[in-house]
Formats: C-alpha cells, structure tokens, sequence
C-alpha cells in the first residue's frame, strides 16, 4: 500500500497547511482528501507536489507492504 505519510512531514517541515495546499498552490480539496486517507492520486499529482515543494517522490510517499498481499504471494 502507498501511504503520504512522508509528505505531511514534509508539509510540516516547509511550515505548509491544507490551506496552503488550497489557496497558495491551487490543489483542489478532493485531492487533498485522497492524500489524507492514503487513497491513490495520479502521477501527474504526485509530480505537482514534487515540484510545488521541491522535493522528491520519497519525501511524498511511501510503499508499506499490505500484510494481505504477501500472504498470498507466498501461497
């Protein structure tokens, strides 16, 4: 499973808000949502964001392995 994890810290670190993700860089409030619950976003998103904070992917998001998943990859 992807988490966003790294990029709330990265949000706090930059001294940045959901309402900076809002007003100053125009991401809209569904995709802000998304980001909060770990549900999938585009790379075209992901992308923004790098740009918009000038960092890379992994200061965006991070892939946790679904303990689901690899049960039944091992089955």
């Amino acid at each position: 499973m992807i988490v966003f994890d790294p990029f709330w810290r990265t949000m706090k670190n930059r001294g940045y808000t959901t309402y900076t993700l809002r007003v100053k860089f125009g991401i809209g409030s569904d995709t802000v949502l998304r980001l909060q619950k770990n549900k999938p976003v585009s790379t075209y998103t992901l992308n923004r964001l790098c740009k918009l904070l000038d960092c890379t992917l992994p200061e965006i998001a991070e892939y946790i392995p679904d303990r689901e998943e690899d049960a039944r990859e091992k089955g």
